[in-house]
């Protein structure tokens, strides 16, 4: 097994004992959905369809970009993508780098497609790896791979920077990833994993074609505490320490996805960083998502096999009806003209940068009206 392919077990291993959530949560704890008493609206009424990328979901639900390219993880991407076959939900894979530099592992991604044949997968690679020489060329390979609806180019600078081999150089990404949003046929998904894209960010990967963003909040699984772990139980310490960043660094999960959609009104944009159950997919979505995302927690419930992944997942989905009737909602979509209410460190969160919090949440439905109008990705 070359060094990627090892590295993948161990961060596995890592996430199932837990403990790799940071003291900083998703800030989603300061956002309400307004109950309606008389919602007007039947539980069989509900209709949890959604459009996301051209594509139809029977929920907005994605289980995003975790792991593959070892032979242990094979039977995870199995089980995960049966069960998104089975809910009609996206699925995202992990860093295809390992399968790409070892063939012999290809089918730990690849079985997620047979186990999958209709549902929106996505493919993905890592940032800091373009810079090193990847592009369009490699990223047709990981979506031949899985025969990907999309590809994801996942941003882990923080996971880089205190991981013992990370890969410390990011100048370029930007560059490569519109080369890649312009040349493929497939559209890019640009994702953090776990400390959160910023309005910046959005902004200038929107300018350049970006129209798809992952979050990935802080507040959820954090990868910079993950590698301080690792490098912990090899060398009894960090090699490199973060000190207090694996605590506190990143931007919320809830800012994440306000300043998204504010950057790209027009974008789509899953809510990831923290998200555990159905209520916190509904307020990521009523927040301005478009669908919401986890990984940790699917890995966690299929400690108790196929039946426990598919148990939670079904949980999570009828407390995201729940939410809906008791907002007098039929559709998730329905949510951005829901009445919310944020207060207390989100409200000021987005205050100091600059997000007017009435006035936007006035706006989601119009950025609704705008992507039915639209001709799509």
């Amino acid at each position: 097994m070359t060094l990627t392919s090892n590295r993948k077990l161990e961060h596995i291993d890592i996430v199932r004992r837990g403990g790799v959530e940071p003291e900083r949560s998703t800030l989603l704890e300061y956002v309400r959905i307004v109950h309606r008493s008389l919602p007007e609206v039947d539980l069989d009424g509900i209709d949890l369809s959604v459009e996301f990328c051209g594509h139809e979901l029977g929920a907005p639900l994605i289980i995003t970009g975790m792991t593959g390219g070892h032979p242990d993880a094979e039977p995870i991407n199995a089980a995960i993508a049966k069960a998104a076959e089975k809910f009609n939900i996206a699925m995202g894979v992990g860093s295809q780098r390992a399968a790409l530099e070892d063939p012999s592992l290809i089918h730990t991604f690849s079985v997620v497609r047979e186990r999958a044949p209709h549902a929106f997968i996505v493919a993905n690679l890592g940032g800091a790896q373009l810079v090193k020489g990847y592009g369009v060329k490699e990223a047709l390979k990981a979506i031949e791979m899985i025969r990907a609806d999309a590809i994801a180019i996942h941003l882990n600078v923080g996971q880089e920077l205190f991981q013992d081999e990370g890969d410390t150089r990011f100048e370029g990404i930007l560059q490569i990833a519109g080369e890649l949003a312009d040349e493929l046929a497939v559209p890019v998904i640009v994702k953090e994993v776990g400390t959160g894209l910023s309005a910046e960010d959005v902004s200038l990967l929107r300018s350049i074609g970006v129209k798809c963003f992952d979050v990935a909040g802080l507040g959820g699984t954090n990868w910079i505490k993950i590698e301080t772990l690792r490098s912990r139980a090899k060398h009894g310490y960090p090699l490199r320490d973060p000190g207090s960043i694996a605590e506190q660094w990143g931007n919320p999960t809830a800012v994440s996805i306000v300043e998204a959609r504010s950057a790209a009104p027009d974008a789509y944009i899953i809510g990831s960083g923290g998200l555990r159950d159905g209520l916190d997919v509904a307020k990521a979505i009523a927040l301005g998502a478009d669908i919401g995302g986890f990984a940790a927690p699917a890995l966690r419930a299929l400690s108790s096999g196929q039946e426990g992944l598919e148990r939670y997942l079904a949980d999570v989905l009828y407390q995201l009806k729940s939410v809906l009737v008791m907002t007098g909602a039929r559709r998730p979509h329905d949510l951005w003209s829901a009445s919310v209410t944020v207060w207390g460190e989100l409200m000021e969160e987005l205050k100091v940068r600059n997000v007017d919090v009435t006035s936007y949440l006035n706006s989601r439905v119009m950025t609704l009206l705008w992507r039915r109008r639209s001709s799509g990705i």
